[in-house]
């Protein structure tokens, strides 16, 4: 006679706690829930000015936005009516160009050697410190120096204007290439240096890369903060009626600029122009904004892959 054994029932395992259920309790679902209005009202309060200054300066200026706007020549007579601020377009352009080409890569050698090789030592709190004076000096301040040390000796011209914005620039890019560098993981120079790699290589193509999508956002501050600058240039570079190209010799003019002397007329010709003046510089930073999020999302790509 054979019996059959039959295995015993297993035990019944615990339930588990979903971990979709929320174990917080009313207090801090309360607290959660008043960080986020906060934030959300945060939010509000900062992009509602923002729309109804950009908008009001749309109204405004959308008329006066031609191609003869942007190309012809500034009325000599500066009361008369119509069309004319190529010549602030160009020199916008040039001197806020040439500033860039200066300040931009030396801010970013200056971020490399505040955070790789000095970041502890004299020199480089020294010269951490000489940047956050810089960021907080008034622009007419950076102008009137410019005055002083080149405009006396060799003239006004669009160079003069280009290296004060240069100097306005330049903390700005040294201080967001430090903490964008700060920010890179330090996994990522130990492994480059496990696999032989020397601190330029790595900084070159390892750190810099990392830290690419905010070193252009913090170049793209500097940059916008120049273009709308206008007391600087008031003692550097002048005001033209007729287009110049020419960065190293006679005056210029901008849009800040002639924004800043249009303004100032009570005759609805220059007030036209003041706003339209206006609305080209808004469209000048938004054109160049896109432009360095499209770089930042190359960079962050190519960084993933």
């Amino acid at each position: 006679m054979s019996m059959t054994m039959t295995p015993p029932a297993p035990a019944p395992t615990p339930a588990r706690p979903s971990i979709r259920r929320s174990s917080a309790g009313p207090w801090r679902s309360a607290k959660s829930a008043i960080a986020s209005t906060l934030i959300v009202g945060s939010l509000v309060v900062a992009i509602v000015p923002l729309v109804l200054i950009v908008g009001y300066v749309i109204v405004r200026g959308i008329d006066s936005i031609s191609w003869a706007f942007l190309t012809d020549d500034i009325p000599i007579l500066s009361r008369s009516e119509g069309p004319g601020m190529g010549p602030a377009v160009v020199g916008t352009l040039l001197i806020t160009g040439a500033a860039t080409v200066m300040a931009v890569p030396l801010g970013v050698l200056g971020g490399i050697y505040l955070n790789e090789y000095s970041a502890r030592t004299a020199l480089g709190r020294v010269v951490r410190f000489l940047a956050e004076v810089m960021t907080g000096v008034p622009s007419i301040v950076m102008g009137l120096f410019i005055y002083s040390i080149w405009v006396l000796r060799f003239g006004v011209s669009g160079f003069a204007g280009a290296l004060a914005l240069g100097c306005l620039m330049l903390p700005v890019v040294i201080r967001t290439t430090e903490e964008m560098l700060k920010l890179v993981a330090p996994e990522l120079r130990e492994s480059a240096y496990a696999l032989g790699g020397r601190k330029a290589g790595t900084i070159l193509r390892v750190v810099l890369p990392a830290a690419a999508p905010g070193i252009v956002s913090g170049a793209l501050l500097a940059v916008a903060r120049a273009a709308g600058e206008t007391a600087p240039l008031l003692f550097t570079i002048l005001t033209v009626n007729a287009t110049n190209t020419n960065l190293f010799h006679g005056p210029n003019t901008t849009l800040s600029v002639q924004i800043f002397r249009n303004a100032q007329q009570v005759f609805p010709g220059p007030q036209q122009r003041a706003w339209g003046a206006a609305l080209t510089l808004i469209a000048i930073v938004f054109i160049f904004t896109l432009l360095s999020r499209g770089l930042s999302a190359v960079f962050s790509r190519k960084h993933r892959v």
